[in-house]
């Protein structure tokens, strides 16, 4: 079993940056998969960007050159930095382990204005 602790979330300006933070309650090297998800209000949850034990990583065309996934073994947490916020990244984050099976973190709220 995993547990995850979103934190880092807010609100920024268009252009702005923030780091979200994703602690996870076990060793994150033992993990498949780690990776961000998000949910616009009214919309269905979508992919950010995943990051696996081997260091593969992928994201999603719409934050491609401007968000930034890592981990930190040692800290058992996995960050996701954002840049060049847009409003349209206005959302619950939400954090993700897959093992055998997925878990999610309670998720977080980020809000971007013009």
């Amino acid at each position: 079993q995993v547990q995850l602790a979103e934190s880092g979330g807010g609100s920024a300006q268009a252009g702005g940056s923030l780091r979200l933070s994703c602690a996870a309650s076990r060793t994150i090297g033992t993990i498949n998969v780690m990776g961000w998800y998000r949910q616009a209000p009214g919309k269905q949850r979508e992919f950010v960007a995943v990051i696996t034990s081997g260091g593969t990583i992928n994201y999603a065309d719409s934050v491609k050159g401007r968000f930034t996934v890592s981990r930190d073994n040692a800290k058992n947490t996995v960050y996701l930095q954002m840049n060049s916020l847009k409003t349209e990244d206005t959302g619950v984050y939400y954090c993700s382990a897959l093992t055998s099976l997925t878990y999610w973190g309670q998720g977080i709220q980020v809000t971007v204005s013009s």
